[in-house]
């Protein structure tokens, strides 16, 4: 396992901050913000002074019931490959659903949402980990993720599921303890639990963060200090095991440099000094082992390789999957890649996947079984974040609305569901506008049909290209 030390998450809006850290050992960059061949000079800079920088993607949706993109998979072993990467990470979530596998519209959620912790739900999952460990040039570690919902019907804990994840394919494990407290509050899952089930001798690095609670609801912002119960549960883990890398997330609402410092010095004394603590553990118990008495490992014990928890020791080998099934410690059977029983929880991984979809960008009704208030607080989140980041990615249209570009965004995406990237989302969003005649002062109307007509190499549309669309998101309402 490489050993990273402590980092930050890269962002172009406090690069030169993390330029001037002093004892920064790694950065994280999102995959997607960066090309292959045209790395940010920040980026290259940081890599000259030896400092690690891993790849952490966003898009994959390993968790969905479709088969990762290869297209996907190979921008980020490109990635991996320019910057030198140990590693790459991604989550465990979906971010899409429809098409072609439920012969119902292509939705895209512009976000990360948990999947059923379900048999069937797993299948698919390491089906898909395979699929990426073999296209990637490098190990590929997957990040536990917060959540607003829970889904019905699950079968297994999350450190359970990732317990049998992990041995199922050998994947390395990204731990949010700010997304295991968010769990905690929003889903009432126990950190101290999870950590227990899983195996924390597969994890790769720990991710740290922010955020804040509203009406009861923690919101994983990534945009507010560390608070005490995330490094709590960070304290809980590094007492468990010596995490090899620990990194801190910040995505928005900037501090200055020397708060992002302070942050860190408190991120590095909160691991040693349950280090230290684990450790004093550890010798105790090894001391009762010596001595003949009962050995009884309590939740602060440090682990340091052999079994997972559960594990047969003298387990006989798997036999190979082109013969038969390998069995799997808790029941069930691994499948060999593309067998009928996949297949099937693919297709209905995909159905129940599309209709929480729906639910939640295009407005139809919530799925038995689901909260839905919850749902209406994931969905106003959703239109939130669709609005932050066309925002970003167009900043030309609230220069050209004004006030009226959110209400007005928030007001579009009720009903427009997103099927493309945040650009084309952007594009959608000033063609609506215009359609109906927005906005209505003549300055401002011909600054966004300018901006339009630029970007999407069009006139505006027509008659039937109006009424062909109208009829594109009746259906997808359906």
């Amino acid at each position: 396992m490489t050993e990273l030390g402590i980092g930050i998450g890269w962002r172009p809006e406090i690069a030169e901050a993390v330029e001037g850290l002093s004892g920064l050992d790694w950065v994280e960059v999102v995959a997607e913000n960066i090309c292959a061949d045209h790395l940010p000079d920040s980026l290259t800079r940081l890599r000259r002074r030896g400092v690690t920088v891993v790849p952490h993607g966003v898009s994959l949706g390993l968790g969905g019931a479709d088969r990762p993109d290869p297209a996907r998979l190979a921008a980020l072993g490109e990635k991996a490959v320019a910057l030198g990467a140990p590693l790459v990470t991604e989550h465990i979530a979906f971010v899409r659903a429809g098409g072609a596998l439920t012969a119902s519209p292509a939705l895209e959620a512009g976000h990360l949402l948990p999947v059923p912790r379900t048999r069937d739900a797993l299948d698919v999952l390491c089906e898909n980990v395979r699929i990426a460990q073999d296209a990637l040039p490098v190990p590929l570690a997957l990040e536990n993720i917060a959540a607003l919902i829970s889904w019905p019907g699950e079968e297994m804990t999350e450190g359970r599921f990732l317990a049998e994840l992990v041995e199922r394919t050998g994947v390395r494990l990204l731990i949010d303890v700010a997304n295991l407290h968010t769990n905690h509050v929003n889903r009432g899952e126990d950190p101290a639990r999870a950590l227990s089930e899983l195996p924390v001798e597969a994890i790769a690095y720990v991710h740290v963060a922010g955020g804040v609670e509203r009406d009861g609801v923690w919101h994983d912002t990534h945009a507010h200090p560390v608070p005490r119960p995330v490094l709590d549960v960070l304290a809980d883990l590094a007492s468990r095991v010596s995490p090899p890398g620990v990194l801190l997330e910040r995505d928005d609402d900037f501090p200055p440099a020397e708060e992002l410092a302070e942050e860190l010095a408190v991120i590095r004394a909160t691991v040693a000094g349950a280090s230290v603590a684990g450790a004093s553990v550890g010798r105790s118990a090894a001391a009762e082992k010596s001595a003949g008495r009962p050995l009884l490992i309590g939740a602060g014990a440090r682990v340091s390789g052999g079994p997972m928890p559960g594990a047969v020791a003298d387990a006989p080998p798997a036999v190979p999957e082109a013969v038969a099934p390998v069995p799997v410690r808790g029941g069930g059977a691994r499948q060999p890649s593309g067998t009928p029983s996949v297949e099937g929880a693919r297709q209905r991984l995909g159905l129940a996947q599309a209709s929480l979809l729906s639910a939640l960008v295009a407005g139809t009704p919530v799925p038995e079984g689901f909260d839905s208030r919850r749902i209406g607080v994931q969905s106003r989140a959703l239109a939130a974040k669709r609005a932050g980041v066309v925002a970003k990615v167009a900043p030309e249209l609230p220069g050209i609305l004004g006030r009226e570009f959110r209400p007005a965004f928030l007001a579009y995406a009720r009903s427009r569901p997103m099927s493309g990237g945040y650009r084309r989302d952007a594009l959608d969003f000033a063609e609506h506008l215009l359609l109906a005649g927005r906005p209505e002062d003549p300055a401002a109307h011909r600054l966004l049909t300018r901006w339009w007509q630029d970007r999407s190499g069009s006139r505006p549309p027509g008659p039937a290209t109006r009424l062909l669309r109208a009829a594109r998101h009746a259906l997808v309402r359906r």
